[in-house]
Formats: structure tokens, C-alpha cells, sequence
């Protein structure tokens, strides 16, 4: 099917597809994951290592540079699946935000604010304060369900020593009177090098295969997107065997998952760069459910990249990279070091 055009009826998008025999219409939603690059307010908290991004510290962050931080934020998150759905993303799992305070003043941008974002967020045990939370329409999305599963790890299976690191969040709940189930996630960096710290972030990806599989237990069918930064690429161990997420869809059984976001790495697609090299960090990851050829009910459709022009840094040594906001101590007027990655849930209009 070939995307043809697509308009806006109320509050959801409809879009036409055509094949050889017909025209049908699809409702369609976009499902987005950003890492938001260090998302802080510019007020010390005493109980978090924030000391950078305030007025006095090394990075001499403002409420000038915070204003225009969220600005940029805003633009980016209404535009993403908008040319299709005529819209900002239905749900859109977010990371690297200090509180709860920096989501409410990125949900009232100018961009956002007719979109009236709910917020689900959870102070995480991270040492920097950043959490993970999920921003949604609620006019199309309606929570019945939400919890925040720490990541228990330890240095050198030291239990004195905890490496307190983000929550996962899982949130159920309704997306135009379906249940849907959407996990977010930011796993543990490669500091110390990708192999020293490999370990942790397959227990991430242990965790994150014991919520998805305790939805399974009680539903099979369940309809799961698990999303965000996992700090490994798609072919990771942490992916591919522990998170067991695949690239062949049609190899796929019930109680399994789909990984789209292998393909475009293989192809030398990324979201992040780094030494001259790209990375796929920043993955959707679907359920069988989703992607039966039965559109009486959503299912994917498509995923993809959002890196349009403007957020690739325009010069230097590093054009062509993400546009992040902050390097070198000061301001760029850039945006984040992490494109935004999304998917399309479409189904037929009845």
C-alpha cells in the first residue's frame, strides 16, 4: 500500500491508502520515543547532581537558555508524524527530563498547548535526577494503568554498591478505545566502555522482557510498544537475545517481538553519531499483535527516523550529526543530540 494523501477530521488523522483493487480509509496515529538531551530546569535541587545546569554552574544554564531549550523541544515533538496525521504524536515516551516541573513547561509551549499533553512521570533514583515519562493527547489516549519498575543493578555484583540508574515505565491504557500497553525506557550508557558496561543493560533488557511478559500472561494478544533509549544498537546482546526482539516479522509467533528498527540500522541508518560512526540507540519495539493484516483494529504500519534538516548540525566538524543544544559549556541553539524515532498505528474507518 502507497501512502496517497491524507487530511485532518477533528482530532485524529485519516489517511487514504490505495492498492490495485481499492481506496480505503485508515485512522492513523503516530507513536513517538525523543530523548530530550538534558532536559533540566535551571534551579538547584539539593538532592540530585544538577549543579551543572544552573545559573552559577559550568554550564551557566539560564532561564533564558531553558525558555529556548523548551522551545525547541516543542517545535520538534508537534511536527513528528504531523504531515501524515495532520497532528503532534497521540504518545510520545520521552527521557533525560529532570522533574515533573520541565514537563508541564514543555507541554504549555505555544506548539503543544491546544494538543492538552497528560503526563505520566515518576521521580527516578538516577544520581543526575533524569527520569523517563510519557506524554499523551487526551482526547485520544486514556490511562487505566501505570507503574514505574526500578532497575536493580549493582558494581561488580556488589550489593553495598547499587549503580542507581532510570526506571522503566510501563503505562496500559486506552488509545481511541483500544488497550495498549507502552513501555519507556533509557537504559544504562556505555560509560566505561560498551563491553565493561554491557552487562548492565542486559539486565535492562531482562526487565524489560519480565513486564512484557507478565502482560502476556494475562493477555496473550496483548498490543505492547517498548520504546526509548537503550544505549545499544539493535544487534546488541541486550536486544537480541535477552530482549529477544526480531527482525523478521514473518518468522514471528504469538508472544513475541518486532524490532523495525534493525532493517534501518543495517542500512546504515542511525540516531545518534559518535566517532565518525552511527548508532541506533533510540528503537520501537512491537508485539505480534500488532502486526497482523486485520486493520478492523490498530496495527503498525510504518516506523521511521525523524531527521529532517534542521535538527543535523549545519557546519564544522560535526555537521551533518544530530544539532545538540549544549557543547563545549555554552549553548548552541541546537536541539538534541538524539533524533527522534516513530511508528504509525493505522486502522480502518468502518
Amino acid at each position: 500500500m502507497k501512502l496517497i494523501h491524507c487530511f485532518l477530521i477533528g482530532l485524529i488523522g485519516f489517511t487514504t491508502l490505495t492498492n490495485a483493487q481499492e481506496k480505503k480509509q485508515y485512522k492513523v496515529n503516530t507513536v513517538a520515543f525523543y530523548n530530550l538531551e538534558n532536559l533540566f530546569d535551571y534551579e538547584d535541587d539539593p538532592i540530585t547532581f544538577d549543579d551543572d545546569r544552573t545559573p552559577d554552574g559550568k554550564d551557566h544554564w539560564t532561564e533564558e537558555i531553558y525558555n529556548a531549550k523548551l522551545k525547541n523541544m516543542a517545535k520538534v515533538i508537534a511536527e513528528i508524524g504531523a504531515d501524515v496525521t495532520g497532528t503532534a504524536p497521540a504518545i510520545i515516551g520521552v527521557c533525560e527530563t529532570e522533574n515533573r516541573r520541565v514537563l508541564e513547561d514543555l507541554v504549555n509551549q505555544e506548539p503543544l498547548l491546544k494538543k492538552d499533553y497528560g503526563i505520566i512521570q515518576f521521580d527516578s533514583p538516577d544520581r543526575r535526577g533524569i527520569d523517563v515519562a510519557l506524554l499523551y493527547q487526551k482526547r485520544l489516549f486514556t490511562p487505566t494503568h501505570y507503574k514505574a519498575y526500578p532497575l536493580v543493578i549493582y558494581d561488580n555484583n556488589d550489593t553495598s554498591k547499587r549503580i542507581y540508574t532510570r526506571d522503566q515505565l510501563l503505562v496500559s491504557g486506552m488509545l481511541d478505545g483500544e488497550k495498549m500497553h507502552f513501555i519507556v525506557n533509557h537504559w544504562p550508557s556505555r560509560s566505561g566502555g560498551e563491553a565493561r558496561s554491557r552487562s548492565k543493560r542486559e539486565k535492562a533488557a531482562k526487565l524489560n522482557r519480565r513486564i512484557i511478559d507478565s502482560l502476556f500472561s494475562d493477555d496473550p494478544y496483548a498490543k505492547i510498544i517498548t520504546m526509548g533509549d537503550l544505549n545499544d544498537d539493535p544487534t546488541n546482546s541486550s536486544v537480541k537475545e535477552y530482549l529477544k526482539a526480531k527482525a523478521d516479522k514473518e518468522d514471528l509467533q504469538i508472544k513475541q517481538l518486532y524490532n523495525p528498527m534493525e532493517d534501518m540500522f543495517k542500512k546504515g541508518l542511525g540516531t545518534l553519531a559518535w566517532r565518525d560512526g552511527w548508532n541506533l540507540f533510540d528503537q520501537m519495539i512491537l508485539s505480534t499483535e500488532l502486526l497482523k493484516d486485520d486493520y478492523s483494529s490498530y496495527r503498525f504500519y510504518q516506523a521511521g527516523i525523524y531527521n529532517k534538516s534542521y535538527l543535523a548540525n549545519p557546519r564544522g566538524r560535526y555537521k551533518g550529526y544530530p544539532y545538540r543544544s549544549f557543547t563545549s559549556g555554552s549553548f548552541t541553539g541546537g536541539y538534541s543530540d538524539h533524533f527522534p524515532v516513530f511508528l504509525y498505528l493505522i486502522k480502518e474507518v468502518q
